[in-house]
Protein backbone atom coordinates (compact mmCIF):
# COMPACT_ATOMS: atom_id res chain seq x y z
CA UNK A 1 0.00 0.00 0.00
CA UNK A 2 1.39 3.44 -1.02
CA UNK A 3 1.83 5.79 1.86
CA UNK A 4 0.94 9.19 0.93
CA UNK A 5 2.90 11.89 2.72
CA UNK A 6 1.69 14.49 4.48
CA UNK A 7 2.28 18.19 4.03
CA UNK A 8 4.05 20.44 6.94
CA UNK A 9 2.96 23.93 7.03
CA UNK A 10 5.37 24.58 9.54
CA UNK A 11 8.64 22.20 9.13
CA UNK A 12 10.85 22.05 12.18
CA UNK A 13 13.60 19.24 13.91
CA UNK A 14 15.35 19.27 10.52
CA UNK A 15 18.99 19.76 9.80
CA UNK A 16 18.99 23.39 9.95
CA UNK A 17 17.20 26.29 11.21
CA UNK A 18 14.52 27.56 8.76
CA UNK A 19 11.57 30.64 9.01
CA UNK A 20 8.07 29.85 7.84
CA UNK A 21 5.23 33.15 7.28
CA UNK A 22 2.53 32.85 9.53
CA UNK A 23 -0.07 31.09 7.48
CA UNK A 24 -2.80 31.32 10.06
CA UNK A 25 -4.81 34.18 11.07
CA UNK A 26 -4.08 35.70 14.56
CA UNK A 27 -7.55 36.16 16.05
CA UNK A 28 -9.70 33.85 14.35
CA UNK A 29 -13.37 35.02 15.07
CA UNK A 30 -15.22 37.66 12.79
CA UNK A 31 -15.01 41.15 14.08
CA UNK A 32 -17.81 41.55 16.97
CA UNK A 33 -18.20 38.22 18.07
CA UNK A 34 -19.44 38.15 21.50
CA UNK A 35 -17.22 37.69 24.43
CA UNK A 36 -15.28 39.11 27.33
CA UNK A 37 -12.89 41.17 25.31
CA UNK A 38 -13.31 44.06 23.99
CA UNK A 39 -12.49 45.14 19.82
CA UNK A 40 -9.33 47.48 20.46
CA UNK A 41 -7.87 44.08 23.01
CA UNK A 42 -8.24 41.87 20.49
CA UNK A 43 -6.80 44.14 18.19
CA UNK A 44 -3.99 44.79 20.74
CA UNK A 45 -3.42 40.96 20.77
CA UNK A 46 -3.08 40.53 17.17
CA UNK A 47 -0.72 43.06 16.68
CA UNK A 48 1.43 41.97 19.78
CA UNK A 49 0.76 38.52 20.48
CA UNK A 50 -0.62 38.63 23.86
CA UNK A 51 -2.58 40.79 25.62
CA UNK A 52 -2.46 41.74 30.16
CA UNK A 53 -5.57 41.61 31.80
CA UNK A 54 -4.69 43.38 35.24
CA UNK A 55 -7.87 41.52 36.98
CA UNK A 56 -8.50 38.54 35.79
CA UNK A 57 -9.39 37.18 38.69
CA UNK A 58 -10.52 38.58 42.15
CA UNK A 59 -8.11 38.90 45.35
CA UNK A 60 -10.92 35.98 46.94
CA UNK A 61 -10.38 33.73 43.82
CA UNK A 62 -6.22 34.27 44.78
CA UNK A 63 -6.80 33.14 48.17
CA UNK A 64 -8.64 29.58 47.02
CA UNK A 65 -6.31 28.93 43.99
CA UNK A 66 -3.45 29.59 46.56
CA UNK A 67 -4.73 27.54 49.24
CA UNK A 68 -5.53 24.48 46.06
CA UNK A 69 -1.74 25.17 44.99
CA UNK A 70 -0.25 24.88 48.37
CA UNK A 71 -2.47 22.10 48.95
CA UNK A 72 -1.56 19.86 45.58
CA UNK A 73 2.39 20.39 46.20
CA UNK A 74 2.01 18.99 49.74
CA UNK A 75 -0.14 16.11 48.82
CA UNK A 76 2.64 13.20 48.52
CA UNK A 77 0.77 11.37 46.02
CA UNK A 78 0.75 13.94 43.90
CA UNK A 79 4.49 14.14 44.02
CA UNK A 80 5.20 10.81 43.53
CA UNK A 81 2.18 10.74 40.32
CA UNK A 82 4.16 11.60 37.22
CA UNK A 83 2.41 14.92 36.41
CA UNK A 84 4.65 16.57 39.09
CA UNK A 85 7.85 18.02 38.01
CA UNK A 86 10.80 18.42 40.54
CA UNK A 87 13.69 21.25 40.38
CA UNK A 88 16.64 19.16 39.50
CA UNK A 89 18.58 20.77 42.66
CA UNK A 90 16.70 21.72 45.32
CA UNK A 91 14.03 18.42 44.24
CA UNK A 92 11.10 20.99 45.09
CA UNK A 93 7.83 20.35 42.99
CA UNK A 94 8.36 23.31 39.95
CA UNK A 95 5.01 22.19 38.35
CA UNK A 96 1.98 20.30 38.33
CA UNK A 97 0.38 18.68 35.13
CA UNK A 98 -3.30 18.42 34.41
CA UNK A 99 -4.18 20.27 37.53
CA UNK A 100 -8.04 20.83 35.90
CA UNK A 101 -8.57 17.01 36.32
CA UNK A 102 -6.60 16.72 39.83
CA UNK A 103 -8.52 19.46 41.11
CA UNK A 104 -12.24 20.64 41.07
CA UNK A 105 -10.85 23.67 42.25
CA UNK A 106 -8.95 24.52 39.18
CA UNK A 107 -11.59 22.42 37.00
CA UNK A 108 -14.39 25.23 37.64
CA UNK A 109 -11.18 28.00 36.84
CA UNK A 110 -11.21 26.57 33.37
CA UNK A 111 -14.84 26.53 33.35
CA UNK A 112 -15.37 29.99 34.26
CA UNK A 113 -16.86 32.23 31.56
CA UNK A 114 -13.83 35.24 32.19
CA UNK A 115 -11.16 33.01 30.93
CA UNK A 116 -13.13 30.34 28.85
CA UNK A 117 -15.04 33.20 26.90
CA UNK A 118 -11.62 35.13 26.27
CA UNK A 119 -10.14 31.93 24.49
CA UNK A 120 -13.43 30.88 22.30
CA UNK A 121 -12.86 34.36 21.36
CA UNK A 122 -9.57 34.53 20.25
CA UNK A 123 -9.67 31.38 18.27
CA UNK A 124 -13.60 31.31 17.14
CA UNK A 125 -14.84 27.94 17.90
CA UNK A 126 -15.69 25.98 21.45
CA UNK A 127 -12.06 25.17 22.75
CA UNK A 128 -10.86 22.56 25.06
CA UNK A 129 -7.72 22.19 27.44
CA UNK A 130 -4.81 21.13 25.23
CA UNK A 131 -2.44 21.80 28.75
CA UNK A 132 -3.02 23.00 32.25
CA UNK A 133 -0.34 23.11 34.81
CA UNK A 134 0.87 25.14 38.01
CA UNK A 135 3.84 26.88 38.06
CA UNK A 136 5.02 26.72 41.35
CA UNK A 137 8.98 28.35 40.47
CA UNK A 138 9.96 28.57 44.28
CA UNK A 139 12.47 31.18 45.55
CA UNK A 140 16.23 30.85 45.93
CA UNK A 141 17.11 29.21 43.20
CA UNK A 142 14.02 28.07 40.82
CA UNK A 143 15.00 27.50 37.54
CA UNK A 144 13.78 29.40 34.60
CA UNK A 145 12.70 28.53 30.87
CA UNK A 146 14.61 29.19 28.52
CA UNK A 147 13.19 31.04 25.27
CA UNK A 148 10.94 28.59 22.94
CA UNK A 149 8.04 28.65 20.74
CA UNK A 150 5.13 26.48 22.56
CA UNK A 151 3.81 25.85 18.64
CA UNK A 152 7.02 24.35 17.87
CA UNK A 153 7.21 21.81 20.46
CA UNK A 154 3.14 21.19 20.14
CA UNK A 155 3.34 20.81 16.45
CA UNK A 156 6.53 18.85 16.47
CA UNK A 157 5.62 16.69 19.33
CA UNK A 158 2.03 16.64 19.90
CA UNK A 159 0.78 17.00 16.54
CA UNK A 160 -1.45 20.12 16.81
CA UNK A 161 -2.07 21.36 12.90
CA UNK A 162 -2.25 24.90 12.72
CA UNK A 163 -1.48 27.67 15.29
CA UNK A 164 -4.81 28.10 16.47
CA UNK A 165 -4.17 27.82 20.35
CA UNK A 166 -3.78 30.48 23.14
CA UNK A 167 -2.31 30.44 26.90
CA UNK A 168 -3.01 32.19 29.95
CA UNK A 169 -0.88 32.10 32.62
CA UNK A 170 -2.64 33.83 35.77
CA UNK A 171 -0.72 34.75 38.42
CA UNK A 172 -1.05 33.60 42.15
CA UNK A 173 2.10 35.13 43.58
CA UNK A 174 2.92 38.71 42.88
CA UNK A 175 5.30 38.79 39.52
CA UNK A 176 8.07 41.20 39.94
CA UNK A 177 10.72 42.12 37.43
CA UNK A 178 12.99 40.04 39.64
CA UNK A 179 11.68 36.69 40.56
CA UNK A 180 11.73 35.10 37.02
CA UNK A 181 8.92 36.75 35.04
CA UNK A 182 7.53 35.92 31.94
CA UNK A 183 9.34 37.87 28.70
CA UNK A 184 8.10 37.60 25.57
CA UNK A 185 9.33 39.09 22.12
CA UNK A 186 6.41 41.47 20.73
CA UNK A 187 5.51 40.53 17.07
CA UNK A 188 7.46 37.18 17.38
CA UNK A 189 4.04 35.33 16.72
CA UNK A 190 4.07 36.48 12.75
CA UNK A 191 6.85 33.95 11.98
CA UNK A 192 7.38 30.30 12.67
CA UNK A 193 10.92 29.73 13.62
CA UNK A 194 11.67 25.62 12.91
CA UNK A 195 14.70 24.57 14.82
CA UNK A 196 17.81 22.26 14.31
CA UNK A 197 18.18 19.10 15.41
CA UNK A 198 15.66 15.70 15.46
CA UNK A 199 13.61 14.97 18.72
CA UNK A 200 15.09 12.14 20.85
CA UNK A 201 12.64 9.35 21.80
CA UNK A 202 10.64 10.55 25.26
CA UNK A 203 12.09 13.61 25.18
CA UNK A 204 9.64 15.33 27.41
CA UNK A 205 11.24 13.34 29.95
CA UNK A 206 14.11 15.71 29.73
CA UNK A 207 12.32 19.27 28.01
CA UNK A 208 10.39 19.82 31.31
CA UNK A 209 12.90 19.91 33.19
CA UNK A 210 15.74 22.03 30.94
CA UNK A 211 14.86 22.57 26.88
CA UNK A 212 17.36 21.09 24.35
CA UNK A 213 15.37 20.06 21.33
CA UNK A 214 13.27 22.88 19.92
CA UNK A 215 15.70 25.85 21.22
CA UNK A 216 16.75 28.30 18.88
CA UNK A 217 20.14 29.42 18.18
CA UNK A 218 21.68 31.95 19.60
CA UNK A 219 22.18 33.90 16.42
CA UNK A 220 18.19 33.08 15.55
CA UNK A 221 17.36 34.49 19.12
CA UNK A 222 19.44 37.55 18.55
CA UNK A 223 18.09 38.61 15.31
CA UNK A 224 14.44 38.28 16.99
CA UNK A 225 15.12 40.21 19.91
CA UNK A 226 16.67 42.95 17.95
CA UNK A 227 13.90 43.42 15.47
CA UNK A 228 11.12 42.95 18.08
CA UNK A 229 12.56 43.61 21.85
CA UNK A 230 11.58 42.21 24.66
CA UNK A 231 8.56 42.69 27.10
CA UNK A 232 8.95 41.93 30.61
CA UNK A 233 5.07 41.04 32.39
CA UNK A 234 4.85 42.04 35.90
CA UNK A 235 1.59 42.45 37.59
CA UNK A 236 0.04 41.78 40.91
CA UNK A 237 -1.84 38.75 42.08
CA UNK A 238 -4.78 37.80 40.24
CA UNK A 239 -3.31 39.36 36.78
CA UNK A 240 -2.77 37.55 33.47
CA UNK A 241 -1.39 37.81 30.50
CA UNK A 242 -2.85 35.85 27.50
CA UNK A 243 -0.08 34.85 24.46
CA UNK A 244 -0.66 33.34 21.02
CA UNK A 245 0.96 29.58 21.10
CA UNK A 246 3.93 31.00 18.60
CA UNK A 247 5.41 33.86 20.74
CA UNK A 248 8.84 33.52 21.71
CA UNK A 249 9.13 33.74 24.83
CA UNK A 250 10.73 32.43 28.42
CA UNK A 251 11.53 33.28 31.85
CA UNK A 252 14.84 34.04 34.32
CA UNK A 253 16.01 31.87 37.46
CA UNK A 254 13.98 32.86 40.44
CA UNK A 255 16.80 33.67 43.05
CA UNK A 256 14.95 35.96 45.43
CA UNK A 257 13.07 34.61 48.31
CA UNK A 258 10.16 35.13 46.26
CA UNK A 259 7.92 32.51 44.95
CA UNK A 260 6.18 33.04 41.09
CA UNK A 261 3.35 31.16 40.82
CA UNK A 262 1.27 30.79 37.97
CA UNK A 263 -1.52 29.17 37.01
CA UNK A 264 -1.14 28.19 33.43
CA UNK A 265 -3.83 26.99 31.02
CA UNK A 266 -3.37 25.95 27.43
CA UNK A 267 -7.02 26.19 24.82
CA UNK A 268 -6.58 24.57 21.48
CA UNK A 269 -9.71 24.95 18.89
CA UNK A 270 -11.74 21.58 18.71
CA UNK A 271 -11.56 22.46 14.85
CA UNK A 272 -7.80 21.76 15.44
CA UNK A 273 -7.34 18.54 16.82
CA UNK A 274 -3.97 16.73 17.60
CA UNK A 275 -2.89 14.46 15.41
CA UNK A 276 0.30 12.07 14.75
CA UNK A 277 3.15 14.07 15.54
CA UNK A 278 4.96 16.13 12.71
CA UNK A 279 8.37 15.84 14.14
CA UNK A 280 8.82 13.04 16.73
CA UNK A 281 8.36 9.14 17.26
CA UNK A 282 5.45 9.24 18.97
CA UNK A 283 3.31 11.51 20.81
CA UNK A 284 4.08 13.13 24.31
CA UNK A 285 1.62 11.47 27.31
CA UNK A 286 -1.89 13.07 27.68
CA UNK A 287 -1.14 14.82 30.78
CA UNK A 288 1.04 17.00 28.27
CA UNK A 289 -0.54 17.01 24.98
CA UNK A 290 -4.37 15.93 25.14
CA UNK A 291 -6.46 13.86 23.20
CA UNK A 292 -9.30 14.39 24.94
CA UNK A 293 -10.99 17.27 22.71
CA UNK A 294 -14.63 17.70 24.55
CA UNK A 295 -15.45 21.09 24.62
CA UNK A 296 -14.90 23.11 27.65
CA UNK A 297 -18.30 23.80 28.95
Amino acid sequence: MTTIARTDPYPTRGTGEVITPRQDPVVWSAPGAPGPMLPAELLEYERDGFLTVPEQITGAEVALYRAELDRLIADPAVRADERSIVEPKSRAVRSVFEVHRLSEVFAALVRDERVVGRARQILGSDVYVHQSRVNVKPGFGASGFYWHSDFETWHAEDGLPRMRTVSVSIALTENRDTNGGLMIMPGSHRAFLGCAGATPEDNYKQSLRMQDAGTPSDAALTRLADEHGIRLFTGGAGSATWFDCNCMHGSGDNITPYARSNVFIVFNSVENAAVRPFAAPSPRPEFIGARDFTPVR
